[in-house]
Formats: structure tokens, sequence, C-alpha cells
């Protein structure tokens, strides 16, 4: 998903548009992790970027967007862009090699 969000709108509360927003990534998010994973892969994992403009987007953790998202509202500002990409993720095991027992 890229997408830049307006959050001015007529008869909306920006209050309203930022819960819709938020919404429709988390309902975004579950949809791509809901799809069956390919062989071999352990889950989904996502590339994100958030900025006020494409040009700008830097990448964040998937974690971190809501919070992003507020700033943007307390900042008053009128439109911000989200790019979320699903990826698959591999877990990495921990090496126990290192460790002596002693």
């Amino acid at each position: 998903m890229k997408k830049t969000f307006e959050l001015t709108h007529p008869k909306i509360k920006i209050a309203r548009r930022v819960d819709a927003v938020k919404h429709e990534l988390k309902k975004y998010v579950k949809r791509e992790r809901n799809k069956k994973l390919p062989a071999g892969v352990d889950y989904w994992d996502f590339d994100c970027k958030f900025g006020n403009t494409e040009a700008e987007a830097e990448t964040v953790h998937l974690s971190q967007i809501n919070k992003m998202i507020d700033k943007t509202q307390d900042e008053n500002l009128t439109s911000f862009y989200v790019e979320i990409i699903a990826k698959p993720g591999f877990r990495e095991s921990a090496d126990f090699a290192d460790y002596d027992d002693e």
C-alpha cells in the first residue's frame, strides 16, 4: 500500500478522519498477514515508510506508524504519506555454539 491520506473533509472532523485512516491501515496489515505464506517463509514482515510527502518519507517500524499519525495531527498537517509493503520474513535462530557450558 502506497497512499497519501488527506485529513481534511468538509463534513468529517480531523479526529474521526485520523481514526478512519488508522483503521484502514490496520485492516490492510491484517489482510496481508492472513495471506498464505510461501514455502520456507516463517512470517510476513513489512517495510514501512512515513512522511509528509512521498519524497520526504523515511523508513519506520510498523509499530511506530500510529504514533507518527498522531504526531501529524498534533502538528495540524492536512495530509501525510504511508507506504506499507509486505515481504517474507525469516526467523533467526540463536547460535548456541558461542556459549560455553562451564
